[in-house]
């Protein structure tokens, strides 16, 4: 009789919230280096900045944390005390993996180089993002279209680095399952030590829900651990994950945005207020003024906003008045009078403002 692999075994074990927090909280081998937790934050362009990832840190839960793209031209000059994106606080450094985008495998290298000198956790090469800013360059998903180029890159970061690498990639730019199961044995054979997969085919953004069973062909596939990403907005959603595609972990991206405690609420069982909503509103604005000057913290909370407003019944009416600021002092009072007393929320978030 074949005896089950521990680690299947206690996915398919995985029926409760309960269930979730206890499987959730089992370590990890991520290459050369164990992780705790594997609920990690995604990383997301212009949401994962200093400021939000310190905000998360106040709550707790996660396994790791992720920045938002960096260019991997700019990354071995860049100063960070003067970039809005390549830069950290010391303290986060050991849990914190730096995502990095390009499209040319010298210059993904020595941006990687320049990551692990700093004390990241690791570095990320993202393959996913379709945006046509970073694809017309010939980055992010643009690489699937050109697989051997993509496997090169994670090649040369390989022989870079001896941090976990990790690669962020999507179905492709077809609706073929063998293709990501193909990319990522590749990338498993040229080095790579944990992949995110995002099951949808880069020219649907968000329009189609994610196939979540190609993430299971992906973590069949392979050995490294795989963490599905996708329409993770409630524990169930999670379990349901976890059982049907045996994925090492999860990859919280804008329900993160919506909910920064829900790390510490699928791990630890923390249980939020109503105040929670008001309290974290005005701790985003404090933190981003900590970081930036007042017009860029302005900017990025604007960019925060729909997604936190989205937890809200009349969710559109509520971002529209909290927005209409023309500093950070006029914002927090705007976040005053809007969210106390607590307005009534809605059991998942109205997904048409996670844009």
């Amino acid at each position: 009789m074949t005896q089950l692999n521990p680690e299947t075994t206690a996915k398919y074990a995985v029926n409760t919230p309960e269930d979730l927090a206890q499987y959730l909280v089992r370590p990890l081998a991520i290459g050369n280096r164990i992780i705790s937790n594997r609920m990690v934050l995604a990383p997301m362009a212009g949401l994962g900045h200093i400021a939000f990832r310190q905000l998360v840190t106040r709550f707790s839960g996660f396994g790791l944390l992720f920045t938002g793209m960096c260019s991997a031209k700019a990354v071995p000059h860049e100063n960070p005390e003067k970039s809005h994106i390549f830069s950290w606080r010391p303290e986060e450094l050991g849990h914190t993996v730096c995502q990095i985008f390009g499209a040319e495998p010298e210059i993904m290298a020595r941006a990687a180089r320049r990551i692990e000198a700093e004390g990241f956790f690791g570095v990320d090469l993202n393959f996913g993002c379709s945006v046509a800013a970073i694809c017309k360059k010939g980055c992010g998903a643009a690489l699937l279209k050109t697989p051997d180029k993509a496997v090169n890159i994670v090649s040369a970061v390989r022989n870079a680095v001896s941090c976990p690498v990790f690669v962020k990639f999507r179905t492709g730019w077809q609706d073929d399952h063998n293709f990501p199961v193909t990319m990522a044995q590749a990338f498993e054979h040229a080095g790579a030590d944990a992949l995110t997969f995002h099951p949808r085919v880069a020219p649907d953004r968000r329009s189609r829900s994610p196939r979540w069973e190609l993430i299971g062909k992906v973590q069949d596939a392979v050995t490294i651990p795989v963490f599905g990403n996708g329409n993770l907005f409630a524990p169930e959603h999670g379990i349901k994950m976890i059982r049907e595609t045996r994925c090492r972990g999860l990859s919280i991206g804008r329900m993160a945005v919506s909910q920064p405690w829900i790390f510490a609420q699928w791990t630890k069982g923390f249980k939020p207020e109503p105040s929670i909503y008001m309290e974290t509103a005005l701790d985003m604005a404090r933190l981003l003024s900590t970081h930036y000057e007042d017009h860029f913290a302005l900017k990025m909370f604007k960019k925060f906003a729909p997604y936190f407003c989205a937890n809200f019944k009349f969710s559109n009416a509520i971002l529209k008045s909290m927005i209409r600021a023309e500093n950070m002092n006029e914002l927090c009072d705007n976040i005053r009078h809007l969210l106390d007393p607590p307005p009534q929320t809605l059991r998942l978030p109205n997904i048409n403002l996670f844009v």
